[in-house]
C-alpha cells in the first residue's frame, strides 16, 4: 500500500528536488527526434521559471505546491491567474516511480479547492499529445476541451516544435 501523500506550499529547500523532477519528466516525455528541442525547453523553462519558483509564482499572484511522501517530493504543481475569475494549472508533474497511485488526482483536487478558496470561478489548463494519462485524468475529472492547437513557437510554457496541445477548463 502506498504511504500517505501530503501537499504543502513550496519552500526554498524544495528547489533542487523540484528542478530534478521537472527535468526527469520532460526528458521522459521527449520523443527521440526532439531531444535537442526538449533540452532547449528545459534550459529556458529552468532559467525563466523553475530555478526561481517562489519569485515566478509570487510575481504573478499565484502559488506553487509540492506533494510529499516520506519527505520526498513525488509531485508538484503551480497556479497562476489566467483571468479575473480563473487560475491556470501549471507544471503538474508526478515522479515516474510514484505514478498510478492517485497523486495527480489528489493534486488536481487540491488545486480546485484552492481556486474555490480564492473565489475563482474556473480552473484552466493545457497539456500535450505526449501526455495521454494527463488527458485521461482531466477528461475524467470533468474538464471540458476548449481547443487544440499545434504549438510552433517555444516559450517557458510550451516546447513548440509542432506538438499538439489541448486546452481545458472546468467551472468550479
Amino acid at each position: 500500500m502506498n504511504a500517505e501523500v501530503t501537499i504543502r506550499p513550496f519552500r526554498e529547500e524544495d528547489a533542487s528536488q523540484v528542478r530534478e523532477l521537472f527535468i526527469i519528466v520532460n526528458r521522459l516525455l521527449s520523443p527521440p527526434h526532439m531531444r535537442d528541442a526538449f533540452e532547449a525547453y528545459i534550459a529556458r523553462s529552468s532559467a525563466e521559471e523553475m530555478d526561481r519558483v517562489a519569485a515566478y509564482y509570487g510575481e504573478r499572484g499565484g502559488g506553487f505546491w509540492v506533494a510529499l511522501r516520506e519527505e520526498k517530493i513525488v509531485g508538484m504543481f503551480g497556479l497562476e491567474p489566467a483571468a479575473a475569475d480563473a487560475m491556470e494549472l501549471r507544471r503538474m508533474y508526478v515522479d515516474p516511480s510514484a505514478r498510478r497511485g492517485g497523486i495527480a488526482r489528489s493534486m488536481l483536487q487540491f488545486a480546485e479547492a484552492e481556486c474555490c478558496r480564492l473565489h475563482m470561478r474556473k480552473l484552466e489548463l493545457s497539456t500535450s499529445e505526449l501526455q495521454p494519462a494527463a488527458l485521461e485524468l482531466y477528461t475524467n475529472a470533468g474538464y471540458r476541451l476548449l481547443s487544440e492547437a499545434v504549438a510552433e513557437q517555444a516559450s517557458n510554457k510550451t516546447l513548440g516544435g509542432g506538438i499538439r496541445r489541448y486546452y481545458f477548463e472546468k467551472i468550479l
